[in-house]
């Protein structure tokens, strides 16, 4: 016993003698030497209401899908995908039922993305019927889009769950037939040689409350069966047909 107690004073002893060494080496040091001043980090203006920010890329505007194109296979002959076959209403990006997913042309890894969606009318639907629609980070993880005025269903499938996997913390959406805003932040998986190096992760807000706290996923979000990660790059956002009348607008991503 009295060898363990003199070895547990010899050790705070040095713990001490290290922390005096250490105060005195900053005392020594000149403030400058702990300032950097490149790279300086570029300026971006920052979006006003609606806007988006000066750097991000304008993915819907409400005038034009040039930026989608269908996720079906290329029609026979073709080398290039389809147009996106939605519909423009009133400045709305519209799911046309069953004429399949939309995909950015352009790829993407670490992203910050904004996207507002509004649910068609209840109708006769109900839970995983009414209003579901799907954003897929890198055509791969799914954030779920669906109508959460007073529907039930599995809360790891409801509003603002990463599908399968993780119930949003919070239920924030507010009415069937409003505007639903999303703010996502998406750290890509890294692989190597070997496989995973490095999971997703994601940070999601809905109508500006925190409902996914830098949530790691487990790998893809499969409808059946658990899941796992196949190695990829860089690959396009992509918005589910899950047959309703999903409304989305002012769509904005910025690499990161």
């Amino acid at each position: 016993m009295k060898k363990v107690i003199v070895s547990m004073v010899i050790i705070a002893g040095m713990a001490m003698i290290f922390a005096q060494q250490t105060q005195a080496q900053r005392q020594n040091w000149r403030p400058e030497s702990t300032e950097w001043y490149t790279p300086v980090p570029p300026k971006v203006k920052p979006g006003v209401g609606t806007q988006p920010p000066s750097d991000a890329i304008i993915l819907f505007d409400g005038t034009d899908l040039s930026k989608w194109e269908s996720q079906k296979p290329p029609a026979e002959g073709s080398r290039t995908p389809d147009p996106a076959p939605w519909k423009i209403v009133n400045g709305e990006m519209r799911v046309v039922p069953k004429s399949g997913g939309i995909q950015t042309k352009e790829y993407f890894g670490d992203c910050q993305l904004h996207i507002e969606f509004k649910s068609p009318p209840a109708e006769n639907y109900h839970g995983q019927s009414r209003g579901n629609s799907g954003i897929f980070l890198q055509n791969t993880y799914e954030l779920q889009v669906l109508d959460g005025d007073n529907n039930h269903t599995y809360v790891n499938g409801m509003v603002g769950s990463i599908y399968k996997q993780s119930a949003p913390l919070v239920d924030a959406y507010t009415k069937n037939g409003e505007w639903q805003v999303y703010d996502i932040f998406w750290k890509a998986p890294v692989f190597d040689s070997n496989g995973l190096v490095s999971p997703a992760m994601i940070t999601v807000t809905l109508n500006g409350i925190l409902i996914q706290n830098n949530y790691i996923l487990k790998g893809g979000t499969p409808y059946t069966g658990l899941p796992s990660y196949t190695p990829h790059g860089r690959l396009p956002l992509s918005l589910q047909d899950h047959g309703t009348e999903v409304a989305f607008r002012n769509i904005w991503i910025r690499n990161l």
